[in-house]
């Protein structure tokens, strides 16, 4: 299974993953904020993540990890 982690602390809610997810599998949590007063971006449904990256690439501020082929 893939995985991907957040350091949602550092998030700044800009959105840039959740529009380069081919998958629609990321989302800015409406019902949450962090320290600096954001809304975090989130993984909607792990399972059918393809660990394609996209997301991470386009983070300005690198606050995605992804990881291809993880055991839970």
């Amino acid at each position: 299974m893939n995985r991907i982690s957040f350091k949602t602390d550092l998030c700044k809610g800009c959105g840039l993953c959740v529009g380069a997810c081919p998958k629609g599998l990321i989302s800015l949590d409406g019902s949450a904020l962090n320290a600096k007063g954001y809304h975090p971006a989130q993984i909607t449904d792990m399972a059918s993540c393809i660990a394609c990256a996209m997301c991470a690439t386009m983070c300005p501020d690198v606050i995605i990890t992804v990881e291809k082929g993880c055991e839970e």
